[in-house]
C-alpha cells in the first residue's frame, strides 16, 4: 500500500509564508496598487511583499508616496498576517468558518508560536489575537492626538492605526514619506509621545506570546515566571540599557538632553528587529555601527513578532561560555539546568545566522561594488528582519534584491525551519560511535 504524503509542520509554515508573499507580490504589481496607476516590476513587488510579510521594513520605493491606498492596505494586511504568523491567522479563519482543527494543525500551531506543549494551544491562539488587538488599539489611540494634529482627522487616524500595527509587529514600515521620502520618524526625534508609544509597542510585540502569559498569570511575581521568560526579560533589559548608555554618551553626546535621551533609547530598542529610525544610520560612528549590527542579529524573543536569532539563543551561548570559563560541567541559570540539546540548537542557530550575515554582506559588496561596512549592515538588517538601512536599498540591482529577499524570508521563518522543511526525517536506528577527545582552544 502506498504511503500517504503528509506535510510536516516546518513545511506548512514555510509554504504558508511563501504563498502569502507571492499573493502579496501579485497584488502589489497591479496598477491599482501604485499612485501613478502603473505596473510595478515583479522583483520590486516581490521584495516589498517579502519585506512586509516577513515584518522587516526594507523598501525599494517610499511607502507613502509610491503606493496607492489599495497598495498600502495590501502592505497593512501582509504586516498583520506576517506579525501574527500565517498559521495563527489560518487557524483563526478555521475557527470563524466553524471547521474542525485537527491534531496536525494544532501541532503546527505549537511549532509556529514556540509553545512548550500542544495542550491548550487553541485557547492560547485566541489570547494572542485578543491581546494583539488590544495593544494595537491602545497604541493607535495614544498616537492619534499627535498625528491628528499634524495630518488632520482622517489621515491622522489612519496613520495612527498603520504605525501602531507596524510597530507592534516589528515591521518598520512608515507613512512619513509625505514629509520627506524615506525619513521614517526622524522628524519626531524630539517628540516624547511618538517615541515612547512606538518603543512600547516594539518591546511588547518582541517579548513573545509565552512571556505575555506569564505576565498575565503572575503579574509582578517574577519568581513564578518560567525560566524562559526570566531569560527574555533579563536579556531585554541588558540589551536596552547598555546600548542606550553607549549611544547617549558617544554618538549623540552633542544633542540637547531630551533629544539625546530619546534618540539613545529609540536606537537601542528599534534595532531589535523593528526598523523605524529617528537618526541617520549612515551617520553612526564605527562602534555605533557594530553595536547596531549585533543588536539586529540578536533580535527579539522566540514566538514573538520579532526576528533575529533570538535573545534566548544569545543568552544560552553566553551562559555556556561562562560555565566553561568557570570550569562547570553544566550550564545553569535561575537555579535551572539548560539541556545539552538546547545548547546544541543554540550554537547551530548562531552559526547559521552568522554565516548568512557574513556571506550575504560579502556577496552584496561584490555584486554592487559597495563598501563592506554598508553591505554588512544591510545584510544584518535583512537576516534579522529589522529594516534599518544606510540608504542603499532603493538603488540595489535585481540580484541583490533577490538575495536580500531570501535573507528576509529565512530570517522570519527561521533557518532551522527551512532546513527541517527541506530535510525529511528518516527512520533509523540511533547509533552511538565511540567517543574520542579533540583538543580545542
Amino acid at each position: 500500500m502506498k504511503k500517504r504524503f503528509r506535510l510536516t509542520g516546518a513545511q506548512i509554515i514555510l509554504l504558508g509564508f511563501a504563498a502569502m508573499i507571492l499573493i502579496g507580490a501579485f497584488l502589489l504589481m497591479l496598477p491599482i496598487s501604485s499612485q501613478e496607476r502603473q505596473w510595478t516590476p515583479f522583483i520590486d513587488a516581490l521584495f516589498t511583499a517579502t519585506s512586509a510579510g516577513c515584518v522587516t521594513g526594507l523598501v525599494v520605493h517610499d511607502t507613502a508616496t509610491y503606493w496607492s491606498v489599495f497598495g498600502k492596505v495590501v502592505l497593512f494586511v501582509l504586516i498583520q498576517v506576517g506579525g501574527l504568523g500565517i498559521i495563527t491567522m489560518t487557524l483563526i479563519f478555521f475557527r470563524l468558518a466553524g471547521k474542525r482543527i485537527g491534531l496536525v494543525h494544532r501541532s503546527t500551531m505549537q511549532e509556529a508560536v514556540s509553545a512548550p506543549n500542544i495542550g491548550g494551544i487553541i485557547q492560547m491562539t485566541g489570547r494572542i489575537v485578543l491581546m494583539t488587538v488590544i495593544f494595537e488599539a491602545l497604541g493607535a489611540l495614544c498616537l492619534s492626538p499627535v498625528f491628528i494634529r499634524d495630518f488632520g482627522v482622517l489621515r491622522g487616524i489612519a496613520y495612527s492605526v498603520f504605525h501602531s500595527v507596524s510597530a507592534f509587529c516589528n515591521a518598520g514600515f512608515d507613512l512619513m514619506g509625505h514629509v520627506e521620502q524615506y525619513s521614517s520618524f526622524t522628524f519626531y526625534a524630539n517628540e516624547p509621545v511618538v517615541n515612547v508609544v512606538i518603543m512600547a509597542l516594539i518591546l511588547i510585540g518582541g517579548m513573545g506570546f509565552l512571556t505575555w502569559d506569564d505576565v498575565r498569570n503572575h503579574g509582578v511575581r517574577l519568581r513564578h515566571y518560567s525560566t524562559q521568560s526570566k531569560i527574555i526579560l533579563t536579556t531585554a533589559a541588558i540589551l536596552i540599557s547598555i546600548p542606550a548608555a553607549y549611544f547617549f554618551f558617544a554618538d549623540y553626546r552633542e544633542m540637547p538632553f531630551r533629544e539625546r535621551l530619546l534618540r539613545s533609547l529609540f536606537q537601542s530598542v528599534t534595532t531589535r528587529t523593528a526598523g523605524f529610525n529617528t537618526s541617520d544610520q549612515a551617520a553612526l560612528t564605527g562602534p555605533g555601527y557594530l553595536m547596531t549590527v549585533i543588536l539586529m542579529l540578536i533580535g527579539g524573543a522566540p514566538g514573538s513578532t520579532a526576528g533575529g536569532m533570538k535573545m534566548t539563543t544569545a543568552a544560552v551561548i553566553f551562559l555556556t561560555m561562562m560555565s566553561v570559563f568557570g570550569r562547570k560541567k553544566e550550564t545553569a541559570v535561575f537555579h535551572r539546568r539548560i539541556s545539552h540539546e538546547t545548547i546544541r540548537t543554540a550554537i547551530a542557530i548562531f552559526m547559521m545566522y552568522l554565516g548568512m550575515f557574513l556571506l550575504g554582506g560579502v556577496l552584496l559588496s561584490v555584486v554592487e561594488g559597495l563598501p563592506l561596512k554598508q553591505t554588512l549592515y544591510e545584510a544584518a538588517s535583512a537576516v534579522g528582519t529589522v529594516g534599518l538601512t544606510t540608504g542603499i536599498t532603493p538603488g540595489l540591482g535585481t540580484l541583490s534584491k533577490i538575495l536580500l529577499a531570501f535573507m528576509m524570508f529565512a530570517g522570519r521563518v527561521g533557518g532551522l525551519t527551512m532546513i527541517f522543511a527541506a530535510v525529511s526525517t528518516r527512520d533509523s536506528v540511533n547509533m552511538k560511535y565511540p567517543e574520542d577527545r579533540i583538543t580545542v582552544g
